[in-house]
């Protein structure tokens, strides 16, 4: 059995991938709608499991299901989750793969790099007050509850789940600042939805093309907005793929489809 951490596009399109190749396939995601999204993609061959994993639980699905190659195709910024897949793998001598996805180039002089969400709502604070968030709601509340940016009026664009949309009341955003869309999302709409809530300074992750960063930098550009983009956490990964064929190799050097 393969293993893919797949809360990612990524992460679906390489089980599918290892699926199309004969291999036994159980995959990860974090939320239900994610599960729906793999399912989708990948059909009733592949095991799913949608509940949350922390190190100890990991490792002993992973010895439930006989697992022999852990394949981390985690959201770029998910340390948490990849931090327990590289411990629980050394603990079980389950050879372990990266996917990372290629960083998007910064080509905008009006971008601040930040290190973590605490810098990232600081420098907001300073650029603007109206403040257009397109981080993802898992760490809404630290913009909502950052000391700095009490004052601003916030917009999150997050996944329209009831859910998430619940989230976001919980933390006091009203209809009118929540922004409940599902990507992928073009230059064009994005500066469609920049200006139809007046933003003045954009949040953002380098998660790559596939994360949506080029399309949100150049409609930034274009309308001359700042933005305070959170850089990738640093990781020392024991193996690395940048493309799904490198992940496809792996596998194949550790044991041959069935």
């Amino acid at each position: 059995m393969i293993f893919v951490l797949a809360g990612t596009q990524d992460g679906r399109e390489i089980a599918k991938l290892l699926l199309e190749n004969g291999y036994d396939v159980a995959a990860s995601v974090v939320s239900r709608y994610g599960g729906e999204l793999l399912a989708h993609a990948c059909g009733q061959k592949c095991l799913i499991n949608d509940k949350p994993l922390d190190e100890q639980a990991l490792q002993e699905y992973m010895q439930e299901h006989a697992v022999r190659v852990l394949v981390d195709a985690s959201h770029p910024y998910a340390v948490n989750a990849s931090h327990n897949a590289m411990t629980a793998c050394s603990a079980l001598a389950v050879p372990y793969i990266r996917y990372e996805r290629d960083l998007t180039e910064l080509d905008y002089e009006n971008i601040t790099v930040v290190h973590s969400y605490e810098e990232a709502a600081e420098a907001a604070s300073k650029l603007g007050q109206r403040i257009f968030l397109t981080t993802g709601s898992r760490n809404l509340d630290k913009f909502v509850h950052s000391p700095h940016l009490q004052d601003a009026e916030l917009t999150a664009r997050v996944l329209p789940t009831a859910e998430v949309i619940a989230l976001c009341e919980s933390l006091g955003l009203d209809a009118g600042h929540i922004a409940a869309l599902q990507g992928p999302f073009s230059k064009e709409l994005n500066k469609e939805l920049f200006r139809r809530y007046a933003a003045q300074v954009i949040i953002t992750k380098n998660s790559g093309s596939i994360g949506g960063t080029d399309t949100k930098l150049a409609a930034a550009k274009e309308l001359g907005l700042p933005i305070v983009l959170i850089d990738r956490p640093q990781m020392n990964y024991p193996c690395i793929g940048h493309h799904y064929e490198d992940i496809l190799s792996f596998v194949q050097t550790h044991f041959s489809a069935k």
